[in-house]
């Protein structure tokens, strides 16, 4: 009896360890796309400012910028918002941008009337307790059921295990000329707030900023969810930061995500990309872009299916994706658990800080958004500073793996100032503070700085549409070291 003969070409063993790679996410960086994209973080930058930060309309709108969405840029170039900028601007200019609020349900909805162009283009976002805001993008609502997140509220307690930071002393007076020059040449700033790991030394706010005023930290949300990843690995839950990422998606052991570690995805050396369709229907590879704060999709999905473009470890690339990934992880670990997602994210760190003002915000689907558009005063930021400068001891007790800190504030050592979701003042960018110093880093300069030799932590939230004079916060800071230490 003939038997046919075993393929030449394709392995047909069955393999009990997996499906085999997860199809890869391809971004359509049409000019519709684009579009779509423009109005959608129109319409989060809006609500962000309205319904998480509380500032009234006349304020916000003149705080918004327009930004025309970018092309994903190879893995040496930057993105290009040039095929769609000068059309934005051109709308501007002809009244075709529209921005609806809707203080009653927290929603804002941003239109695109260009006739020339075929149908509107409509993006929306709403905000809800707990969840900051949520953009929607094309959808009228969200995926999931937003209810009401149980939080643990700090106590009337002095700062920084409660919320009381008592009578705080005038500065001396080189510090205060310091704050002055810097609130000056920065009109964006929300707040500065200078501490150590027991008191409020210093704080200054601007018109717009107050106390207890939350404010987007954009990009220093990675330090948060790289802290929760100490959190994780302190309680148990994972390992090593050196194991393969145990992403849902990655599960497959013949998949070349195994090759990827959590070192290499909070150190942003994880390799990966993926394909972008551009408008005349060319594929090229992309790396670095704003999708998931443009686009109203299911980011932890997204971010697992991209592709490995490069080695991983080999270089240095500052990508959402990875992080969002880590949220992916964080999410599966809690509810392998049983345990309830969105409370638990704010049980394992936040809550246990006492940083009642902070939220996450969530992506159409519920996920924690892990790359970044967290929200908190200047008084709880400068909570997660204290967390470090006590070498992850809070209350007198260890929350964070002994080493954990010398780990996520040392640089990379392999051509950048990164560290593990934290910068590093390797580079001197900050010429007159210490070395060791090292920050969050989130959009505009947002920052919350930890000076373990000084002892100090310093908080300053800035508005994503103005520059911040980065002189004049390296004088004020090293100046707090003069006069504070």
């Amino acid at each position: 009896m003939s038997q046919r003969p075993a393929e030449p070409i394709f392995d047909a063993t069955p393999h009990p360890f997996g499906s085999g790679p997860v199809q890869p996410l391809v971004y359509d960086a049409s000019i519709r796309a684009l579009r779509q994209r423009t109005v959608n973080f129109a319409a989060k930058r809006m609500s962000d400012m309205m319904f998480v930060s509380g500032l009234d309309r006349v304020t916000a709108r003149a705080h918004l910028r327009l930004r025309a969405a970018a092309v994903p840029a190879g893995l040496d170039g930057r993105s290009d918002s040039t095929d769609i900028a000068g059309a934005l601007a051109a709308a501007i200019a002809d009244g075709q941008i529209s921005i609806d609020t809707d203080g009653g349900d927290q929603r804002v909805v941003v239109a695109w009337n260009d006739p020339a162009f075929g149908p509107p283009v409509v993006g929306a976002a709403l905000a809800r307790a707990g969840y900051g805001s949520i953009l929607l993008g094309e959808h009228a609502t969200p995926r999931f059921d937003p209810k009401p997140i149980p939080r643990t509220v700090a106590p009337a307690w002095p700062w920084p295990m409660g919320e009381s930071v008592g009578d705080i002393d005038s500065p001396p007076a080189a510090l205060a000329r310091a704050l002055d020059a810097f609130m000056t040449s920065s009109a964006g700033v929300y707040g500065v707030l200078i501490a150590t790991s027991e008191r409020v030394l210093a704080e200054r706010y601007s018109a717009f900023g107050a106390p207890g005023r939350a404010t987007p930290s954009w990009s220093m949300t990675k330090a948060i969810t790289c802290t929760l990843i100490g959190r994780m690995i302190h309680e148990g839950w994972l390992h090593s930061v050196h194991d393969p990422v145990p992403a849902p998606l990655w599960s497959d052991p013949r998949g070349i995500q195994r090759l990827i570690t959590l070192d290499h995805l909070v150190r942003m050396r994880s390799g990966i990309g993926f394909p972008v369709r551009l408008e005349d229907g060319q594929t090229v590879m992309g790396f670095e872009n704003s999708a998931v704060y443009q686009d109203g999709v299911d980011a932890f999905e997204a971010a697992q299916r991209t592709v490995v473009a490069a080695i991983p470890g080999s270089v240095f690339r500052y990508v959402n994706s990875g992080m969002n990934v880590l949220g992916a992880v964080i999410r599966d670990q809690i509810e392998r658990r049983g345990l309830p997602y969105h409370e638990t994210v704010y049980s394992l760190l936040a809550d246990r800080l006492g940083m009642s003002s902070y939220q996450h915000s969530a992506d159409i689907v519920g996920n924690f958004i892990a790359s970044g558009a967290g929200y908190a005063t200047a008084r709880d930021y400068a909570k997660l500073g204290v967390l470090y400068l006590n070498d992850g001891i809070w209350a007198g007790e260890r929350i964070l793996p002994e080493g954990w800190v010398d780990y996520a504030l040392s640089a990379t050592h392999t051509g950048t100032s990164y560290a593990a979701c934290f910068r590093t003042n390797t580079d001197r960018l900050f010429p007159d503070l210490p070395l060791d110093t090292a920050w969050a880093a989130g959009a505009s300069d947002n920052r919350v700085f930890i000076l373990r030799g000084a002892g100090l932590t310093v908080t300053v939230t800035n508005e994503t549409e103005h520059r911040m004079d980065l002189g004049a916060l390296n004088r004020l800071i090293a100046t707090a070291i003069d006069t504070l230490v």
